[in-house]
């Protein structure tokens, strides 16, 4: 592995939030608030789209920047991880979670899609799953196996 870089302008680089372009806005942010108990934290009206700041439950570190207005063209929705393998560009952020099983259990009795179930995955140690938002957007949640 490589050892990381302390200095120089680079080394400050953490990550801060991710950007979702949704087409309409309160859908959206009502969705992330009911389904994932995302809290908002700012909303703005830039050029023309709405931008609301969304974070989630237990974390102020980073946050979903969801973008909002006329000319979002649709993404595929994904009912199947493995038909999201065909799509280019970015894939999914994970989630760290204490239980895959269970935050799946109760995404599913927020009646949010599922695209894959629980499941390990040994050769990097986790139990994973996916999910999916009404806008075509996947999303992981993570635990680490436990022996």
């Amino acid at each position: 592995m490589n050892t990381p870089h302390t200095s120089g302008p680079l080394a400050s680089l953490k990550i801060n939030h991710t950007a979702i372009r949704v087409p309409d806005f309160g859908s959206a942010v009502a969705w992330y608030a009911d389904k994932l108990d995302f809290r908002v934290k700012q909303t703005v009206s830039v050029a023309g789209l709405s931008f609301s700041f969304l974070y989630p439950a237990g974390d102020d570190s980073f946050h979903f920047e969801l973008m909002a207005g006329p000319g979002a063209a649709e993404r595929p929705t994904y009912n199947d991880l493995h038909d999201s393998y065909n799509m280019s560009g970015w894939h999914h952020p994970g989630f760290s979670v204490d239980s895959v099983d269970a935050v799946i259990d109760e995404l599913k009795r927020r009646n949010v899609t599922i695209a894959s179930e629980p499941h390990d995955v040994p050769a990097m140690g986790l139990r994973v799953a996916f999910f999916a938002d009404p806008w075509g957007n996947l999303f992981e949640v993570i635990q680490p196996i436990t022996q």
